[in-house]
């Protein structure tokens, strides 16, 4: 018997011993490999370590979370606690499974990549969360990390914000009064509005032709129809299928400037190209 007994203190000195080499091991780790979620988790675990070490004389779980954070900071993937391997209240089992199918849901879906902070913030308080609620004496302490947990998890599980549609680019050719012809710096916007085209490998180009307020509607009406067409022909002229192109005039109702019936404007003098 005093043998056995010997033998004991001998075996828990030897894992005592074992526990302040990995908590002296993470205090100083760095990790420098590994990706962004294994270095978040490294630290968090190291937190826990120092934690349960320095404040709660906690030497066994302090030389866990140790070896956890060392296994992370070696760059290896390491999973939430399972509930199995603590002694935890029956009545607290239902929602931890719950919660932790949760997190591995989350941290499966893409979290380590996306929010590696939040999702290393996340497991960590689960595990504290476990290791808490198996001692089950400081409601504070259990009542933290579960709340901290749940509000990570929360963002983590949060659908992303819809990003607005960008609007197309507008791009402007100017006639000179009375004119439709295509002149030299027009023929730079088509240039830029042909590259683009190609470049984004677009499918579809639009061209409204407008005019400004001088002359007669029908007039007007007609001169923002041989605009469109003059853009039309200078873009298929530059290698724009024919049939990627359809056009459209609006006359005078459109105007960019509000004017005067009668007023020339070379702002209202254009022919508006979008790409699809």
């Amino acid at each position: 018997m005093k043998l056995l007994k010997i033998l004991g203190v001998v075996g828990a000195l030897g894992v005592l011993a074992a526990c302040t080499s990995d908590l002296q091991r993470i205090r100083t780790t760095e990790p420098s490999g590994g990706t962004p979620f294994t270095q978040a988790l490294t630290k968090e675990y190291r937190d826990l370590a120092v934690f349960e070490a320095d404040e709660m004389r906690d030497w066994r779980d302090a030389g866990y979370f140790a070896r956890r954070g060392l296994q992370s900071a070696a760059g290896e993937v390491v999973l939430p606690e399972d509930p199995v391997n603590r002694d935890l209240p029956e009545d607290t089992l239902p929602e931890i499974n719950d919660v932790r199918t949760r997190l591995l849901a989350a941290l499966d879906g893409g979290a380590r990549d996306n929010k590696p902070d939040i999702a290393a913030r996340a497991q960590s308080r689960f595990d504290c969360w476990l290791e808490q609620q198996e001692e089950n004496f400081q409601e504070d302490h259990i009542a933290a990390c579960r709340d901290e947990l749940l509000a990570a998890l929360a963002e983590l599980e949060a659908a992303p914000a819809p990003v607005a549609p960008t609007p197309p680019a507008v791009y402007l050719v100017l006639f000179d009064f009375d004119r439709f012809n295509i002149n030299a710096a027009a023929q730079a916007v088509i240039n830029q509005v042909i590259a683009d085209f190609n470049a984004n490998r677009s499918t579809a180009i639009s061209v409204t032709g407008h005019t400004d307020r001088a002359g007669s509607a029908a007039y007007n009406e007609r001169l923002s129809e041989r605009r469109a067409d003059a853009v039309r022909e200078a873009l298929i002229a530059g290698g724009v299928p024919a049939e990627a192109i359809t056009t459209a005039w609006k006359g005078e109702s459109e105007n960019a400037v509000p004017t005067e019936d009668g007023v020339r404007e070379q702002a209202n003098r254009r022919a508006e190209i979008i790409i699809q």
